[in-house]
């Protein structure tokens, strides 16, 4: 089976009125082959309202991320509600246990990490990061927002960034979509 490294995404709020979330461009075919450098893992939804980011399976995203949606107007636009049921359906759903990804989804009020597991993880703070780099992204996001009056746009590429010089399945071409 061949498997695909897809990704670093990293989400950043400070305060209602500026959340941002971005994901390098890359995709690499096993272990030594870079498939794509210009992908968008990354996009707004829900009439520009939620942002959404995944790392995985990139089929599988888009359909979770279409799901999402569909949760989304069936909740009328209650993130954290959308979120459990999209998470109850993916686990118990035989057809769906076998996607493959992980997702960050944000609105005005928090950002939420949905899995396959059925995990619904509100983060500490108010940013968090998945994927290959996630780690990296992570420390970085974690020391720039805690230390800096950066804002969340410019945390998320610069934390993108520094991930990108450390992990092999994230590169420099970055993509952020802000709220």
């Amino acid at each position: 089976m061949i498997q695909l490294h897809a990704t670093t995404i990293c989400c950043v709020r400070r305060g209602r009125d500026d959340i941002a979330i971005g994901g390098d461009g890359q995709v690499t075919m096993g272990e030594t082959a870079i498939m794509k450098n210009g992908a968008v893992k990354v996009k707004k939804i829900f009439g520009g309202r939620v942002l959404t980011g995944f790392a995985g399976s990139v089929a599988d995203a888009f359909t979770l991320t279409e799901m999402f949606e569909k949760k989304l107007e069936e909740h009328g636009g209650n993130l954290r509600r959308a979120a459990v049921d999209l998470a109850q359906a993916w686990r118990s759903d035989q057809g769906m246990r076998s996607l493959e990804a992980l997702m960050i989804v944000a609105d005005r009020e928090e950002i939420l990490i949905i899995s396959g597991n059925g995990e619904i993880i509100a983060p500490d703070q108010d940013f968090v990061a998945i994927g290959s780099g996630g780690n990296y992204a992570y420390s970085a996001a974690n020391a720039l927002f805690n230390h800096t009056d950066m804002r969340a746009e410019d945390i998320v590429r610069e934390s993108l960034k520094i991930a990108s010089s450390i992990c092999v399945y994230t590169n420099d071409h970055i993509t952020v979509e802000k709220l």
